[in-house]
């Protein structure tokens, strides 16, 4: 069997200077790029909104971004609009190295739903289809790095411990949001699906 790398989301709009930066999110790009050569199967994925998607701000009069809403499938965070479609903001980090992929994944593209999780959107049942293709490769363990920790890499985590994969997550490749105390409530979440946080 086989081990793969996850890469998320380390687009422009989440390092500094863009419009959802995640604090120090480009200080992983060495991390990650000297992990690459160390997998046989490395997916990228690749926050892709449309400009009118339905978790943005902007989107809901009178709405402020970071406050929560509910949606059809539960509570939402409003965010900045970012990473839409075919923008700069939504392309991978120059730094980034992207030949390597062996597939980049697009999610969030479905205006009425967003999706943290590289395996489901939000509402937590609709697929993206990353299941199928990491069992098409044999993979059975995954090490998730990327941006950020307590929002798309530990949804993506605990939902690979829930499919049966064998979860790592190596902090040091990945930087945080922590929007009122996510980043604890992340870990311990993890933790609790049975993911291993490396602190290398």
């Amino acid at each position: 069997m086989t081990q793969a790398l996850i890469v998320i989301d380390v687009q422009n709009d989440f390092c500094p200077g863009g419009a959802l930066a995640v604090p120090g999110g480009d200080e992983i790009l060495p991390a990650i790029n000297a992990m690459l050569p160390k997998y046989p199967v490395r997916v990228f994925t690749q926050d892709w909104h449309p400009a009118d998607h339905s978790s943005f701000a902007s989107q809901h009069g009178g709405k402020n971004p970071f406050e929560l809403t509910e949606m059809p499938y539960g509570q939402q965070v409003l965010w900045p609009d970012h990473c839409v479609q075919g923008t700069e903001g939504a392309a991978f980090h120059a730094a980034l190295q992207t030949d390597p992929a062996d597939m980049i994944l697009r999610k969030g593209f479905r205006r009425e739903i967003d999706s943290y999780s590289a395996f489901f959107e939000n509402d937590r049942t609709t697929p993206t289809g990353l299941d199928g293709y990491l069992r098409s490769r044999d993979v059975d363990s995954l090490v998730l790095a990327g941006l950020a920790t307590d929002f798309c890499v530990s949804y993506s985590a605990i939902d690979a411990a829930r499919l049966g994969f064998a979860v790592q997550v190596e902090l040091a490749a990945c930087r945080a949001i922590d929007l009122d105390g996510s980043l604890e409530t992340a870990l311990g979440g993890m933790k609790a699906a049975g993911v291993t946080l490396l602190e290398t």
